[in-house]
């Protein structure tokens, strides 16, 4: 599924992809606290959210049950930056990852293993 999350949608569905099924009330008081929406703003993200098909909603009490999973969005995200700023070239992003001064020893050895299963 290829659906065009943008940052503000990606924060509704974080809270989904944390939680589980979440009533809308629910989302707009942790949005709230955590960037200071009203409920207005957050109830207009989850409609946009579900008129994309990213967001099922279900009654009762207008609870939301996310149709993206994370990795789904994380692929897309991942693909979009590769063609925006590397041509489409993946050993370029990796190579522009890698070349950071720093990576901890503990994501470099993930690196390692990353690489090595797919020889």
């Amino acid at each position: 599924m290829q659906i065009k999350l943008f940052d503000s949608e990606l924060k509704i569905m974080d809270v989904l992809w944390k939680n589980g099924d979440t009533t809308a009330k629910k989302i707009a008081e942790i949005l709230k606290e955590q960037v200071g929406w009203n409920k207005t703003t957050t109830y207009t993200l989850i409609k946009r959210c579900i008129d994309k098909g990213a967001i099922e909603r279900m009654e009762p009490n207008f609870l939301c049950h996310p149709l993206v999973t994370i990795e789904q969005a994380r692929e897309l995200e991942t693909t979009e930056l590769i063609n925006k700023m590397y041509d489409g070239a993946a050993d370029l992003l990796v190579a522009s990852i890698i070349g950071r001064k720093n990576l901890s020893l503990e994501e470099i050895e993930r690196l390692k293993k990353l690489v090595n299963t797919l020889e």
